[in-house]
């Protein structure tokens, strides 16, 4: 399949994930404070959509506090910056088998939870755009399963779609695209649909560039599509991305270094993709461009 370039291209910045990076980097944010203003920057600096978790202010651990959300979604629509919000809902599906000759009783750290509980956070602050991980997978550590069945993503899916928030389908290998397919043939989903395509994310889809092409040609030709790699694999992607007809996600989620030995700041990260987006000749878009590309309405979250 030739490349098609896009010459249109929108950067989202994925500000802090729930990683465990908040004690490698000072740069790492963990309070809703801190993630805004990091989220503010990275949109001055080029971001038209920035992708967000939240963190417990004190310890930097992962969390799904819907308080902690709102007060995120808050600083972000209050300040003179525009950008496209976009809230993960990826949280609530952690399942952590004990070894291998006695799996249950599931370990501690395991996080299961109804599809409604894990969409709190997503009706109240009601962002342009949630994540939607479209699959289950080994996920890196030994007996963590990142645990998405097709039952719970026919009922998140459902609930995004009457909400009015745009699902951004993570694929993390090329069975999640298919079944994103098949949540939009059966009307869970909306088409034309938006996808990240999760590039060397162990144990998914690795990121050598003949899987990429798997990946980006199993997005159907009317879908919208961005992609990124981990570490020091995130700037060539950006140019990947864009050589293929995509868009492009670089953050402190999937890299915390700018060059060998720099700690990174999230706007430095989307300055640099910026760069090297326009050498290659290609424009940077803004959130106002973005929503009307894909259909979003900026709302106010639901009143407290």
């Amino acid at each position: 399949m030739p490349l098609t370039m896009n010459r249109e291209v929108f950067i989202t910045c994925a500000v802090t994930g729930s990683g465990s990076t908040q004690d490698r980097s000072p740069h790492v944010p963990r309070s809703p404070k801190q993630i805004a203003e990091s989220a503010i920057a990275a949109a001055k600096a080029g971001a038209a959509v920035v992708h967000c978790h939240v963190r417990d202010p004190e310890t930097g651990a992962p969390s799904r506090d819907p308080k902690l959300y709102r007060e995120l979604t808050d600083r972000v629509r209050d300040s003179d910056t525009d950008v496209v919000l976009n809230l993960t809902a990826g949280m609530g599906g952690d399942m952590i088998f004990g070894p291998p000759e006695s799996p249950l009783p599931l370990s501690n750290g395991t996080d299961m939870i109804g599809a409604s509980e894990r969409m709190v956070h997503v009706a109240e602050c009601l962002p342009e755009i949630c994540t939607l991980d479209c699959g289950t997978m080994n996920f890196a550590e030994a007996d963590y399963v990142m645990t998405n069945t097709p039952g719970m993503l026919t009922a998140m899916g459902g609930m995004m779609t009457d909400l009015g928030v745009m699902p951004e389908i993570e694929a993390f290998d090329t069975g999640h695209l298919w079944y994103a397919k098949q949540l939009v043939a059966d009307g869970v989903l909306k088409g034309p649909a938006l996808v990240q395509l999760c590039m060397g994310v162990p144990w998914g889809a690795p990121d050598d560039l003949n899987t990429f092409m798997a990946m980006v040609n199993n997005v159907p030709s009317d879908w919208t599509f961005s992609a990124f790699a981990l570490g020091r694999h995130q700037m060539a992607y950006v140019a990947a991305a864009v050589l293929a007809g995509g868009n492009v996600r670089v953050g402190l989620e999937d890299n915390l270094m700018l060059d060998r030995g720099v700690l990174a700041e999230n706007w430095q990260l989307v300055e640099r993709a910026q760069t090297l987006i326009e050498t290659m000749g290609a424009r940077v878009i803004g959130p106002g461009e973005v929503r009307a590309k894909l259909g979003l309405t900026k709302r106010a979250p639901v009143a407290a």
